[in-house]
């Protein structure tokens, strides 16, 4: 592909695999976190300072759980993006998204130039 233009069934098979691969990864992540978690007594801890340090912990995984859970669904749509062929086209402006772009941020469904007026946006309603 060059760097406009549509991509070819092998980029869009490699674009699927690596987002297949982080879908994967996260789940066993998640699995992982829960297993631990199930297997955690707070009567073990011998002191307030141990609990509170482990409910900071528990804190900081629901944070990265939620946004964890916000990830899964931009790699699902993608995902379904690659199957109705749109994947790789701008939302808002319908133009392809340079490779380089989605080769570092897969999810991605605007364009830098779009993504960067949305940004702008955002900034000037604070």
């Amino acid at each position: 592909m060059s760097e406009r233009g549509a991509l070819s069934a092998k980029d869009l098979k490699r674009f699927k695999k690596t987002l297949e691969d982080s879908r994967k990864a996260i789940l066993e992540n998640a699995r992982k976190t829960m297993e631990e978690e199930s297997n955690f007594d707070t009567d073990d801890l011998p002191d307030e300072i141990d609990q509170a340090s482990s409910e900071y912990a528990q804190s900081m995984n629901f944070r990265l759980r939620d946004r964890e859970k916000f990830l899964l669904k931009k790699i699902d749509k993608a995902l379904a993006r690659i199957e109705d062929g749109s994947f790789g086209t701008c939302e808002r402006c319908e133009e392809p998204i340079n490779l380089k772009r989605l080769e570092a941020r897969p999810v991605t469904t605007l364009c830098i130039r779009c993504k960067e007026e949305q940004e702008k946006k955002e900034k000037s309603y604070g």
